[in-house]
């Protein structure tokens, strides 16, 4: 009988969801040197073919720079293997004999990763090695229109971790991609985690299939030049930044916002330094091709070059040297393109009457898309950077670097990730640059205090910053005991 494409997916999914609650039983009895073995190797093999995948990824997306991708697969590859290598995440992690407590390690159980189209090998790889250090197994469902490249990326660390003591079905990915069949992924009884990266539709629907799940929707940072900063290097960065993979690192500025006394030299090192400060026709052109008319980005202006997106956008030939296409912007929300995420060579540029205005301005921009992701800051006041630290919905507040490569970890000393959690604020269960420590549940094992006593010979230890009174404790349970009884 021949089914269908959706039907064929579906049945994919549960084929390999099967094999992969096989695997976790055998990852689930090996040992923290097992597992340790085993990530080694993907980070090896990761290493060698970063090059390789990169330029998979550009050819078949048509997304970034074949360089920075390499850049990208080599960080998820190297940085993040030396930031977990030394991690215990399996059997005993802590035990404190004084309060006789112990925390024990064990995996979550089967993960479903969804890739995105952006950051497609670099993401595998990533993912990948965060969950066998964890002990978990991962089913991957690609986006399609990277569908290659994944599927090449999986099979290399499916390969070197079965190489290293894996067993089958530890790393697998969906042949055939179909929206049924991750739907199926995310809610099958043997999924026990979603590592949810991708559009905000995408995240939403992890969020609802009923399995526990880590997303991480858009990001929008604003990026605030103070009067304290030195504005060239300030410049440089965000644009440095902006044009790392041709901006499709969801941590990287979206938009700059200055107060008026800082606009002038502001805008004469934007100038200077490769930006191209479009007229208001120009802007008027250029924000018709931002939004798609369902109000989500256009991914034809999505990590393509100055060039492309002019031509795009009929804006004639760029300037020469131009790096990135900056636009005035003076609102936020429906009707202003400019302010939404834009995963290419585009920034918004806002001029604020004084302090207090960039702020609610920065805030304004956070809570219309990005609640949660990033900011980026340039100022030597510290008194300043505390000010906004405090007041901006945003988990990651990034001080005098480039935001994308801050954000992840690369240029600051924030846990090397690619999977950026947003809080509460924005509907993410974790605030977490995402790591294996994310993926585990720890066993808390506790001695009764009365036990502690005899063991002892004395008082109980204090529990925070009280010392037990054992009659009062004693009297308290039995109270329990006899509402029990």
């Amino acid at each position: 009988m021949r089914l269908d494409k959706d039907l064929r997916s579906i049945q994919e999914v549960r084929d390999l969801l099967e094999k992969a609650r096989e695997a976790q039983r055998v990852l689930a009895g090996m040992s923290q040197e097992e597992l340790d073995k085993i990530t080694a190797a993907v980070s090896r093999a990761g290493a060698a073919e970063a090059g390789r995948l990169a330029r998979m990824a550009v050819e078949e997306t048509g997304y970034g720079r074949a360089e920075d991708k390499e850049i990208k697969n080599r960080f998820a590859a190297v940085d993040l293997y030396q930031a977990i290598r030394d991690q215990r995440t399996h059997g005993l992690l802590a035990r404190d004999d004084e309060r006789r407590t112990m925390d024990i390690g064990v995996p979550v159980g089967v993960v479903a990763g969804l890739v995105p189209s952006t950051n497609p090998t670099s993401t595998v790889i990533y993912k990948s090695m965060i969950c066998l250090k964890a002990g978990d197994p991962i089913v991957f469902s690609p986006h399609p229109n990277a569908r290659k490249c994944i599927l090449e990326a999986v099979e290399v660390v499916r390969r070197a971790a079965e190489g290293a003591g894996a067993p089958p079905g530890a790393v697998s990915a969906l042949t055939e991609p179909t929206l049924e069949a991750t739907r199926e992924l995310m809610g099958h009884r043997h999924t026990r985690l979603i590592l949810a990266t991708g559009g905000g539709a995408m995240v939403k629907a992890a969020y609802s299939s009923g399995t526990p799940a880590i997303g991480v929707g858009a990001g929008n940072g604003p990026a605030y030049i103070h009067r304290s900063a030195d504005v060239g290097q300030a410049v440089k960065r965000i644009l440095d930044s902006k044009t790392f993979d041709n901006g499709t690192i969801c941590a990287s500025e979206q938009s700059i916002v200055v107060t008026r006394e800082m606009e002038g030299a502001v805008s004469e090192a934007l100038r200077a330094q490769g930006a191209w400060i479009l007229s208001d026709e120009e802007h008027r052109k250029l924000s018709k091709r931002i939004l798609r008319a369902n109000g989500t980005m256009d991914p034809a202006i999505v990590g393509k070059s100055v060039a492309a997106v002019a031509e795009l956008a009929g804006l004639g030939t760029p300037p020469q040297g131009a790096r990135v296409l900056v636009a005035r912007e003076t609102g936020v929300g429906p009707g202003y393109p400019y302010s939404n995420e834009k995963l290419g060579l585009i920034l918004a540029y806002y001029v604020e009457p004084d302090e207090e205005a960039v702020l609610r301005r920065c805030v304004e921009i956070l809570e219309w898309e990005g609640a949660g992701h990033t900011f980026a800051i340039h100022a030597q006041d510290q008194g300043v950077v505390e000010r906004f630290a405090r007041a901006v919905p945003a988990s990651r507040v990034l001080v005098n670097t480039p935001a994308s490569l801050g954000g992840i970890g690369a240029t600051t000393c924030l846990f090397p990730a690619l999977t950026l959690g947003c809080g509460a604020v924005g509907g993410s269960s974790s605030s977490n640059n995402i790591g294996p420590l994310d993926l585990i549940n720890i066993k808390r094992v506790a001695w009764g205090v009365r036990e502690l006593e005899e063991i002892r010979g004395g008082p109980a230890p204090s529990v925070g910053s009280a010392q037990v009174d054992s009659r009062l404790l004693e009297e308290l349970v039995s109270r329990i005991v006899g509402r029990l009884m």
